[in-house]
């Protein structure tokens, strides 16, 4: 079977054919560092780590690159609350980023391009863009793209431009040409941070980031660019028209998109008070268990956060964990449970169904070459599955194992049996082996 994603541009499930052949470049855009990352950060990382990770299982070669925005609105206005100087803020937010990416088993960016280094290459596309006659000058605020001069704008969204060119202007500065006409080119107000351009003092705007930074890094076309859904339109939409416009070529073969985060079935936001940080899960959850609860719904569709479901995931992973851990290791593979796991993560990259096939291969009592297919799946997962983990047991537990061993000495099998209860009741199973006592969290 081959490898078939669902294409935001065509809105269908398509082949996977890469430009070159057993080469993929994949842009998925970074987060903007305001802030320490949160759930929505979790479970887009998660969605394309698998992603790469599947490809590279597959046998493809990946350059994988994704941004990190230092400078926009959004920090600036941090930047002033907090009285916090800006190149201070984003490194610090950055290096958090890293860390809770890491604890979520999410690897880094073989190219992880910060917006702040690019400005050179962003003035020169907004040149491009100029030259072709793409663009007006507001005074006092900026240059932007007219979208009206773009005929395909829209295309990724399935928005008609005539709708968007004749929609309601309704707050929108008076001098812009189109509702959704966008900045290209801030200029600077006293105090923010600006860069010399051929049009005066300012700043890029948001969308030109990933643009100009992944025709450096990967060239045009690429094969993959992934994202939130939040994304598509105006931040991916904009994206496609600048591009396009600027160098005659087709941006992107492949849009992907995952779905939001809802918390307790409302969607997250800050207003709402209902804001959760991976920090925030962290405390109460191994990261581990954060990247099973994301693997186990469809990345397309939208996946609600609560206690409740987390606490469900963990006690799904820790059982999975469980029975792994009392597995055999006889040097084979399952070639059949293999592919069942191939043919789920070639649908669309099917964790759910991929995941139940791993819950299958463990369960089923004639198949051979667990460990060595949970190796393989784990090359995609890296949910820690063969990792032994280092458990605290309380004093009080340990006290009661130790009556139970004594119980055993003397033969008392009642008593003993009692304990185990006691124990077990407690959070912790007892496994008696040929090689001593092993103790288990339940």
């Amino acid at each position: 079977m081959t490898l078939k994603l669902y294409n935001t541009l065509t809105r269908k499930k398509e082949n996977f054919k890469p430009i070159k052949k057993n080469s993929v470049r994949m842009y998925v855009c970074g987060p903007t560092v305001n802030d320490v990352p949160h759930l929505g950060h979790a479970r887009q990382q998660i969605t394309f780590d698998i992603l790469r990770k599947y490809l590279k299982f597959s046998g493809y070669e990946v350059k994988f690159v994704s941004n990190v925005t230092d400078i926009d609105d959004k920090i600036i206005k941090k930047s002033n609350e907090l009285k916090e100087d800006i190149k201070k803020l984003t490194e610090r937010n950055f290096k958090a980023h890293l860390e809770d990416y890491g604890k979520i088993g999410v690897d880094k960016p073989d190219v992880q391009p910060r917006a702040t280094e690019y400005v050179p290459e962003m003035i020169n596309l907004v040149k491009r863009l100029e030259q072709k006659g793409y663009t007006y000058v507001i005074k006092n605020d900026g240059v932007y793209f007219d979208i009206s001069k773009f005929k395909n704008y829209g295309k990724l969204s399935h928005q008609k431009i005539e709708d968007l060119i004749s929609g309601k202007r309704v707050n929108i500065k008076e001098e812009k040409k189109h509702q959704e006409d966008f900045v290209l080119w801030k200029f600077s107000k006293p105090g923010e941070p600006s860069w010399d351009s051929p049009w005066g003092k300012g700043r890029p705007g948001w969308h030109i980031e990933c643009s100009a930074m992944s025709e450096k890094i990967l060239g045009l076309p690429f094969d993959i660019h992934g994202g939130g859904q939040d994304l598509i339109f105006p931040h991916h939409e904009d994206e496609i028209a600048q591009s396009e416009a600027a160098t005659g070529k087709k941006f992107v073969n492949y849009w992907v998109h995952n779905g939001m985060v809802n918390v307790d079935n409302i969607k997250m936001s800050k207003s709402l008070g209902n804001f959760k940080t991976i920090r925030d899960l962290l405390k109460d959850y191994n990261g581990r268990v954060i990247r099973y609860f994301v693997i186990s719904s469809h990345y397309r569709k939208p996946v609600d956060f609560s206690k409740q479901t987390l606490d469900d995931a963990k006690n799904s992973y820790e059982r999975l964990k469980n029975i792994i851990s009392d597995l055999k290791e006889d040097k084979e593979i399952n070639t059949k449970y293999l592919k069942e796991f191939r043919d789920a993560m070639d649908d669309d990259l099917n964790t759910p169904e991929a995941l139940a096939v791993l819950w299958k291969l463990v369960r089923d009592k004639d198949a051979k070459g667990k460990i060595e297919t949970i190796k393989e799946i784990e090359k995609t997962f890296e949910l820690d599955l063969l990792k032994e983990e280092k458990i605290e047991i309380p004093n009080e537990v340990k006290k009661l194992i130790k009556e139970r061993e004594e119980m055993r000495k003397k033969k008392n099998w009642e008593e003993a049996d009692n304990l185990r209860r006691r124990i077990e009741k407690m959070g912790y199973s007892i496994d008696d082996t040929g090689e001593g006592t092993r103790i288990k969290k339940i």
